[in-house]
């Protein structure tokens, strides 16, 4: 399916917020700023190169009366070779980020099977955040291709910052759902083999906080910036219309004007700006502040974060008597982002960034170009950014006072003002253009690219009859044997759908053993065999090894380091050598004395070992590739024989079915299951049998009437699953 000869495919995956070619709605909410701007910016200029064949972004369809119909339209193309794809993400309304969480696994799916209708598997899969990383490592898992990794903002530096506020960790919990992300992190970086940053304080400082640093896999390119949108004023320009609209809230309009533009979110700090700007008379003097924190109309309405910054700033005006001297405009376009740069340009300013951190930059950048100083906190980009461009001051964030006397030194001394505006300007074109982000991005990718042949063609399956249009999948101790009246009409079922449905089993079993089992039950050879937890593919009836899948799975495998790191271990030892695989390692565990899953991640990952850690039944562990389990098993069968995910039906009873029980295919609980799938009831598509065993998987048939027309439950509201 690949056609690298003709150029690069590269598919991009941002799922929050509100994406569109133009217009971009910056500032709207915490989930609309700097990065919906940059994948936008960075899918234009990658379809530029005449390397790159195709780029895709790929993101959330959006259906809510509350948002522009556009983000609703299924494809928007940007240029002849870049495309916004929009696909299903849970429920149609809009939704902040930190709600997205339950959907990926869904959404994920749907990034499959748009490949498959397409037709063409992309060459490398870029995540941008925590939750389009999340479903990327699962996409390219499944496809065996490079996932690259952009984290924009980190959820453990998140949380060090929001505590170093005074916010207690109960409260950043329920917030900001910060464990799943910082969990949905450290699953990336299991799986990326390239994390692009925008500075080297993210990978020496930020990334460090993971137990998954790995700083030879990382590295910094800094954002472009459209440099024919971003340039300095020049002489006898006429004012642009944000004039004014800023001269309704100003006494001395004509003064320097101290430019702040971020989202209405309290990382951004604004509060502790207005304090600086008001506790100093000098600098009341001297300056006028604007700030321009996104669009607002009836403040009251808007979501609790931006309702809380904006209520604040209105208090704060009130309270130190700011009227006059400080704007705040409650509408702008997005052209009028570079006219108020140039504005303030214009009128010998500065622009302040005092947010709390600050990944990109890409403000500065944009006032760099603009010929406007800067004063930047000193957390993230802005040391790289100052570094280089030398056009301006770095601060405390936290320190009020800090944070005036820089404003007020970068306002006094007009020759240095007027080498730091020259300075912005040529330091943003040398190294802040998108033509040089883009050089050194494909400079990267070339390095994972150039690997050696691909491995052999993946086997299809192989039915007693003509290829199935369905497939039924069942786990098989206590799934599927437990009961042969059960079985029995299981069996009947199976033979009267004739070819039409194909089966299979999914098991922790080893081959041998499964079959072995199964001819006990006097079940004939499945269609497929996954076996050793979703680690071996067979077809039957010649039970021919897939070698594809084994080649793909091997991806940071290392057997003998990671036995060596659990050896030791507390409650923890090998189950006999027969249950060892080339591509499993088994345990036993005593619940009572083990660590957790968790801890025995983070003693991998530390380590730089890297596994798919799966318990179940409180008893067994199983050390599996992080690109294998069931779940990614079964989506690379449906994915390699093209069957939609709506066409398998899987069941099981035990945690290390969850994976393949999630997201888009049909999948039934029988009756007899382990508590650790109880976290699963009330999914759409994960039904729970009453019936045990086979007699819970008819009942599930049933259910979805998955020998008939297939009856899917809900509509595209339907909630899928993210396993815990």
């Amino acid at each position: 399916m690949n056609s690298r000869d003709a150029g690069l495919y590269i598919a991009l995956i941002s799922v929050h917020g509100l994406i569109r070619g133009e217009h971009l709605e910056l500032g709207r909410d915490a989930d609309t700023g700097g990065q919906t701007k940059y994948v936008v910016e960075l899918t234009r200029a990658l379809a530029a190169h005449p390397d790159v064949q195709r780029v895709d972004l790929i993101t959330r369809r959006i259906l809510d009366d509350k948002v522009d119909p556009q983000y609703a339209v299924p494809q928007e193309p940007l240029t002849p070779k870049a495309t916004i794809v929009r696909l299903p993400c849970g429920p149609h309304r809009y939704l902040r980020k930190e709600l997205l969480w339950p959907y990926l696994d869904g959404f994920a799916d749907q990034i499959l099977q748009y490949f498959q209708r397409i037709g063409r598997i992309p060459d490398v899969v870029h995540a941008h955040y925590a939750d389009a990383g999340y479903a990327g490592t699962r996409v390219a898992g499944v496809l065996g291709v490079p996932l690259v990794f952009t984290g924009h903002s980190l959820g453990r530096v998140k949380r060090q910052r929001l505590m170093e506020q005074g916010v207690d960790a109960e409260t950043i919990e329920a917030q900001y759902h910060i464990t799943r992300r910082i969990a949905a992190e450290e699953f990336t970086l299991d799986a990326a083999e390239l994390v692009i940053t925008s500075t080297n304080q993210e990978i020496e400082e930020q990334y460090a906080l993971y137990d998954n640093h790995q700083p030879r896999r990382m590295v910094a390119i800094p954002p472009g910036v459209d440099l024919t949108r971003f340039r300095p004023p020049r002489r006898n320009e006429p004012d642009p219309p944000i004039k004014a609209e800023l001269i309704r809230f100003l006494q001395d309009p004509d003064k320097p004007m101290i430019l702040a533009v971020s989202r209405a979110d309290e990382r951004k700090n604004i509060g502790t700006l207005v304090q600086a700007y008001a506790e100093h008379p000098r600098l009341r003097e001297l300056a006028n502040l604007v700030v321009v924190a996104g669009n607002r109309d009836h403040i009251p309405d808007m979501d609790p974060g931006p309702r809380d910054v904006l209520t604040d700033l209105l208090v704060q005006v009130d309270s130190y008597d700011l009227y006059g001297a400080i704007a705040y405009p409650p509408h702008h376009e997005p052209d009028d982002i570079p006219d108020l740069y140039r504005l303030a340009a214009k009128s010998h300013g500065v622009f302040v960034n005092p947010a709390l951190t600050e990944p990109f930059g890409l403000t500065l950048i944009e006032a760099a170009a603009s010929g406007l100083p800067v004063v930047a906190t000193w957390d993230g980009g802005p040391r790289d950014i100052l570094k280089f461009c030398k056009n301006g001051l770095l601060v405390d964030p936290l320190d009020p006072d800090a944070i005036a006397a820089a404003l007020l030194d970068a306002l006094s001394d007009r020759e240095r003002w007027q080498r730091w505006a020259r300075n912005g300007i040529r330091g943003a074109a040398e190294r802040y253009s998108w033509t040089g982000h883009v050089k050194f991005y494909l400079r990267a990718l070339r390095k994972l690219l150039d690997k050696p042949a691909r491995p052999p063609a993946p086997c299809r399956i192989r039915a007693r009859r003509p290829a199935p249009d369905r497939l039924l999948i069942c786990d098989i101790d206590n799934t599927l044997l437990g009961d042969a009246a059960g079985l029995r009409k299981l069996k009947e079922r199976l033979r009267a759908a004739g070819g039409r449905v194909g089966f299979g089993v999914a098991t922790g079993r080893r081959l041998e053993s499964a079959l072995q089992v199964l001819e006990e039950w006097e079940m004939p050879v499945p269609d497929v065999l996954i076996t050793a937890v979703g680690t071996e593919i067979h077809y039957g009836p010649a039970l021919e090894e897939d070698l594809h899948w084994r080649r793909q799975i091997d991806y940071r495998w290392k057997p003998e380091a990671l036995r060596k790191a659990l050896r030791g271990l507390p409650g923890i030892r090998p189950q006999a050598a027969t249950e060892q695989r080339r591509h499993k390692l088994s345990y036993f565990v005593d619940p009572a004395l083990a660590p957790s899953v968790e801890e025995i991640q983070a003693h991998l990952r530390r380590s730089n070992l890297h596994a798919n850690v799966i318990y179940s039944h409180q008893a067994y562990l199983d050390l599996l590739p992080i690109r294998a389990s069931k779940g990614y098993a079964i989506r690379y069968l449906a994915t390699r024989n093209k069957l939609p995910l709506e066409r398998l039906l899987v069941a099981g009873d035990s945690g290390n079915d969850a994976e393949m029980l999630c997201g888009d295919t049909l999948g039934v609980v029988v009756g007899n299951h382990s508590p650790e799938l109880a976290p699963l009831r009330g999914r759409p598509r994960i039904y729970f049998a009453a019936a045990p065993y086979a007699q819970g998987i008819l009942e599930g048939i049933e259910h979805y009437d998955f020998f008939g027309s297939i009856r899917i439950p809900g509509d595209k509201e339907t909630k899928q699953c993210t396993p815990a």
